[in-house]
C-alpha cells in the first residue's frame, strides 16, 4: 500500500510535511510518494520528552502505600499543572460542594486514582502544544477524552475491578500523540484524509514514519518507564471480548474506544465505525442491564466533559 503525499507547492496541501519527513524516507521527485523506508534506530529518533512531572505522578500512584500529602508535594513541583489541575478541580467536570482551592484538598477530594488521570489528561493536552491547532490532531485528543470518560463509565458499572480506567484510556493513543508531536502536519493531514480501518493506518504509518503508533507506544512504554499494566493497552492488543471469558483492562478501552467512535468522537474522521447498538451487544448481561445509554446522551455528556476540560 502507497501512500500519496499532496503537492506541497499546492495552497490545498500541508506545505511543510516533506520536511518532517523522518530522516531514511526519500520522495520520488515527482509523484511526491514515499519509497520503501530505509530504517533507521529508534534511538535516532528525537521524540519530545513527556512532562517529567506527569510521569512521576503516575509512579508514585502505582504505589499503593503513597500518601495524599506525598502526591500533592509532587504536583506542586509544577506550577503550570497544579494551576490547571485547580481550575479543572473547579469545574462543572468534577461535583463539589465547596471551592478547591489547594492541591491537597483536590487529592483528598478526587481520591489519588482520579486525581492520577487528571494530571495525565493536562500533561497530554500541554505535550500536544501547537499540534492542536490542526483539527484532525484536536480531534484525536478529544477522542482520547471521550475513550477515557466511557470506560470509566463502565468501571462505575462493576465490568471490571479497575481504578485506571480513566488513566488507561488516556494512554492508549501515546503513540499517536508522539506521532502528532513529532510530524503534525504530515500526521494531521494523514488522519484528515485517510479512510479505512485503523490496521490499514498501521499500514501507512509505517510506511511514512518507519514506524507506526502501536510500535511508536510500545517503545515509549519502556523509554519513559510507563507502568506494566498500561502495556496491552498501549500495544492496541485487539481485545475484543470472549463470551465466558473475564474482561481485561484491554478489553475494556478496546469497547470504549470503539464506542467513542461510534459516537462522533473516531480517532480518525474516515474510520470504519461500528454501531453503538452492536457494541452495547458484547456488554456481559449485568452490564446491559445499566449502561444502555441514548447515543445522542452519551454524545452530549462528553461534549460536555470535554468542553468543561477545554476551557481549564
Amino acid at each position: 500500500m502507497s501512500y500519496t503525499l499532496p503537492d506541497p507547492g499546492n495552497p490545498e496541501g500541508f506545505g511543510g510535511a516533506l520536511s518532517e519527513a523522518p530522516r531514511g524516507i526519500a520522495f520520488e521527485a515527482h509523484s511526491r510518494r514515499p519509497l520503501p523506508p530505509t530504517r533507521i534506530a529508534w534511538e535516532c529518533i528525537n521524540v519530545p520528552p513527556f512532562p517529567p512531572i506527569a510521569l512521576r505522578v503516575l509512579e508514585c500512584v502505582s504505589d499503593d502505600g503513597v500518601s495524599m500529602c506525598r502526591l500533592g508535594d509532587l504536583i506542586s513541583l509544577d506550577p503550570a499543572l497544579c494551576s490547571q489541575v485547580l481550575t479543572i478541580a473547579n469545574s462543572p467536570l468534577v461535583a463539589h460542594r465547596f471551592p478547591v482551592t489547594s492541591i491537597l484538598q483536590a487529592v483528598a477530594m478526587l481520591g489519588t486514582f482520579s486525581l492520577k488521570g487528571l494530571c495525565l489528561a493536562v500533561a497530554v493536552r500541554g505535550y500536544l502544544g501547537k499540534s492542536m491547532n490542526y483539527p484532525a490532531l484536536q480531534a484525536l485528543w478529544r477522542h482520547s477524552l471521550a475513550t477515557a470518560s466511557i470506560a470509566e463509565h463502565l468501571v462505575n458499572m462493576g465490568l471490571i475491578d479497575a481504578d485506571d480506567a480513566h488513566t488507561a484510556g488516556i494512554l492508549h493513543e501515546i503513540g499517536r500523540f508522539a506521532l502528532s508531536v513529532l510530524y503534525p502536519v504530515a500526521y494531521s493531514h494523514l488522519l484528515g484524509t485517510h479512510k479505512g480501518t485503523d490496521q490499514s493506518l498501521l499500514e501507512i504509518e509505517d510506511e511514512l514514519f518507519g514506524f507506526d503508533h502501536v510500535e511508536v507506544g510500545r517503545r515509549l512504554l519502556v523509554d519513559w518507564s510507563l507502568p506494566d499494566q498500561f502495556r496491552e493497552v498501549i500495544a492496541h492488543a485487539q481485545c475484543a471480548p470472549q463470551p465466558g471469558q473475564p474482561w481485561s483492562m484491554g478489553t475494556l478501552v478496546h469497547i470504549s474506544c470503539r464506542m467513542a467512535d461510534a459516537v462522533g468522537y473516531p480517532v480518525f474522521a474516515g474510520c470504519e465505525v461500528t454501531p453503538f447498538e452492536q457494541l452495547l451487544t458484547l456488554l456481559p448481561p449485568r452490564q446491559k442491564a445499566f449502561f444502555h445509554p441514548d447515543p445522542a446522551d452519551l454524545a452530549n455528556d462528553l461534549a460536555q466533559r470535554i468542553a468543561a476540560f477545554e476551557s481549564a
